[in-house]
């Protein structure tokens, strides 16, 4: 996916800067998530971070079960994740952003062009810990890491 570029350069320039090597793991399909997570294992990765990606949200059950599998602490993109029982996630609050494309469809309701009106960014992000799930991969969640939460699910 043409985002996935974006996504990857920068997450590769942060993991440069703190020393980490970083191993791309690509999904085409349902089919090829056991190969990924099989290779991740192999090549000893420590942990994953899954871009926002249509084929990982719509199959994020399974994606969950294979990192916890595997043994993989995983961070999304999506509370829904973590609310799920994924280990973290942190991204934008889709809840205000359909609250706010309310507010654009009752503007367009009431004839506003729709070309008129402003983008937006999304303003507010959530950093989501799932405790239950570090439980689970016997991982401690340091408490400097906790105070910067948003949520934690217990």
């Amino acid at each position: 996916m043409p985002g996935h570029t974006i996504f990857w350069q920068a997450t590769e320039a942060a993991a440069r800067k703190l020393g980490l090597a970083l191993q791309p793991l690509e999904f085409r399909g349902v089919d090829d998530f056991e190969v990924a997570f099989a290779a991740a294992k192999r090549g000893n990765a420590q942990a994953l971070i899954a871009f926002d990606d249509p084929l990982i949200i719509t199959y994020r059950t399974r994606v969950m079960a294979l990192a916890a599998d595997h043994r993989i602490p995983a961070m999304y993109g999506f509370r829904e994740f973590p609310d799920d029982g994924g280990l973290m996630s942190y991204g934008a609050n889709f809840a205000a952003l359909y609250r706010r494309a309310v507010a654009f469809v009752d503007k367009s309701l009431k004839g506003a062009k729709p070309a008129d009106l402003p983008v937006e960014q999304p303003t507010k992000f959530e950093f989501v810990v799932n405790l239950k799930t570090a439980k689970a991969l016997g991982l401690v969640i340091p408490p400097a890491i906790l105070a910067s939460v948003d949520d934690v699910i217990e």
